[in-house]
């Protein structure tokens, strides 16, 4: 039998290399939305009918699609698109989840009960069904997007929230917080808010991932970002009949979204492992 005498070096050996490979291909993805912003070889909405699915070349790295545009400039404006998309959906959902969340927790009775049923209802539904639902009554633009995906995935973090803050309203320098005459907002801003950003941390990068992809999958069924402005979704939908005899358009796409979601979801791994060893693999 073998005797592991340091585990925080199986910690250490297993949890580097995914996160260092995860830091990698997020650092990709994140350099390419930035550049996408910045400059493209060619303009990613130009027409040019004489260039028609033309193949990967020199002039076209990632060949042409339907319209003559260039693919290569496309998935560059598409990283933006999804990387604008996903954080500030994250950043709806951990806003509203954080508040709700903490309300929950620390106030407790029948505070609790009424936000737990309100989370409830919104659990009841699919996430990608809730942001189908919501995208139909705001209509089908980045705005809508975020909201319907921030909404989605808020359940989750205010659920994630409210079980740390239960677990921290009775220490000890919370009682002593209370004791000192200080109110019960500062109180939680000051020595309970603080406590939930570890898993705060972990859950972001999960959804983060998550709305990569179901951005990818709105666009792909046209309830996205409207076209022209290119997505990794749309471009997917609008390769599909152009499979057999243009395949580099449904290729590239795919493995923006395949390093994307790799990245993320190795990252969030390492992060995960990070603040709870007892989890590293």
């Amino acid at each position: 039998m073998t005797v592991v005498s340091n585990p925080a070096a199986v910690y250490t050996t297993t949890a580097m290399p995914n996160r260092r490979l995860g830091e990698f291909l997020l650092a990709i993805i994140l350099i390419t939305a930035l550049a996408g912003s910045l400059y493209t070889p060619h303009d990613p909405l130009a027409l040019d009918y004489e260039s028609r699915l033309l193949p990967p070349s020199s002039a076209h790295l990632m060949g042409t699609d339907q319209f003559g545009r260039d693919v290569l400039s496309r998935t560059m404006a598409a990283a933006g698109t999804s990387v604008i998309v996903s954080f500030f959906s994250v950043l709806v959902a951990v806003s509203f989840g954080l508040l709700l969340g903490s309300i929950a927790g620390y106030a407790g009775g029948w505070t609790d009960r009424l936000v737990g049923l309100f989370l409830d209802a919104f659990m009841a539904f699919p996430g990608i069904l809730l942001a189908l639902g919501i995208m139909t009554i705001i209509g089908p633009h980045m705005y809508g997007i975020v909201l319907a995906l921030g909404f989605a995935y808020m359940p989750n973090v205010a659920r994630i929230v409210r079980s740390t803050v239960l677990s921290i309203r009775e220490k000890e320098y919370v009682e002593a917080s209370k004791a000192l005459g200080n109110s019960e907002a500062f109180t939680v801003v000051r020595h309970v808010i603080p406590q939930c950003i570890s898993p705060l941390t972990v859950i972001a990068t999960a959804i983060f991932g998550g709305a990569v992809l179901s951005e990818s999958a709105l666009s792909f069924l046209g309830l996205g970002v409207p076209p022209p402005h290119p997505t990794w979704g749309g471009m997917l939908a609008d390769a599909r009949q152009y499979m057999s005899i243009a395949p580099w358009l449904s290729i590239f796409p795919g493995v923006a979204i395949t390093i994307a979601l790799l990245g993320v979801n190795l990252f969030g791994d390492a992060l995960r492992d990070r603040f709870d060893p007892r989890l590293a693999r």
